[in-house]
């Protein structure tokens, strides 16, 4: 008896992981998996403050979390927060670990090559930050200076796609990666670094939250503006449908500028 059981359990084992992987791999719409199951996984880099992040309590809050919760009580599903590695996003969504990458998630058109955007619901656009005795008014003073970016960033595309905006000034034209902001705001206080190459929601809300607006330059020079939007897979077409559904619902009941109210003191979400 033991010695058939102990022959049965890899045959047991190998049938769960393909059906596992059978779940997990598809090109099917996942709509009605999601809905069944109701219950969604959510991607983001939870260090991208106030889009989505980690309080001191450990939980993951922001203005991201907050508007992916809205939409999905319109329909009864819970939403899972992962965090993910930034850099690796539209692997993840493609490997079906997630289901969508919802967090500051700039619309560009090499992303739009990998993945299934929603309808836009915020307007953004990429800024130098620099200490104010750094006397950095413009991105041309960073001639020569150490800047800082974020690993797979928009910022990070924008500066190598475009050079002659930032890049051409820029000690060895190469800047410091980091894996999030706060390291990254702690060597531009420290020095390490002179200018933070950075979205202009995430600056203006940390240093706010940090008293010490008046201690730094805010820059922008010449990058366009940009949509923050969701990354849903291109197969996920009723499940894109079900999000921009859900905007439209939020934005006619007053919710969606209830929420931007509460983050960034007035509505800046996009029409």
């Amino acid at each position: 008896m033991k010695k058939n059981i102990y022959w049965l359990l890899p045959a047991i084992l190998l049938l769960f992981l393909i059906v596992g992987c059978g779940r997990k791999k598809t090109t099917a719409d996942q709509w009605e998996r999601i809905n069944t199951d109701k219950r969604i996984i959510v991607g983001l880099d939870d260090s991208f403050v106030p889009m989505g992040f980690q309080n001191k309590a450990g939980e993951i809050i922001g203005f991201d979390v907050d508007l992916a919760k809205a939409v999905f009580a319109l329909y009864n599903i819970d939403v899972d927060f992962q965090p993910i590695d930034w850099s690796m996003k539209e692997n993840e969504l493609q490997n079906q670990t997630i289901d969508l990458i919802w967090n500051g998630y700039s619309k560009t058109a090499e992303r739009e090559e990998k993945v299934l955007f929603s309808d836009d619901y915020m307007k953004n656009e990429q800024v130098v930050v620099s200490l104010k005795k750094n006397g950095i008014d413009q991105f041309s003073d960073m001639k020569g200076k150490i800047l800082g970016a974020q690993n797979g960033s928009s910022g990070y595309h924008s500066f190598e796609e475009q050079p002659e905006i930032l890049k051409n000034y820029v000690q060895d034209q190469t800047p410091i990666l980091y894996d999030g902001f706060n390291e990254a705001f702690m060597d531009l206080k420290s020095g390490r670094i002179d200018g933070l190459l950075i979205d202009r929601v995430y600056a203006n809300y940390y240093l706010s939250q940090e008293n010490s607006l008046a201690n730094y330059s805010i820059i922008a020079g010449g990058f366009d503006s940009e949509t923050f939007a969701v990354g849903i897979r291109k197969t996920d077409l009723k499940l894109a449908e079900k999000i921009n559904a859900g905007f439209d619902t939020l934005r006619e009941n007053g919710e969606l500028a209830k929420i931007s109210e509460k983050w960034f003191g007035e509505d800046v979400t996009a029409p």
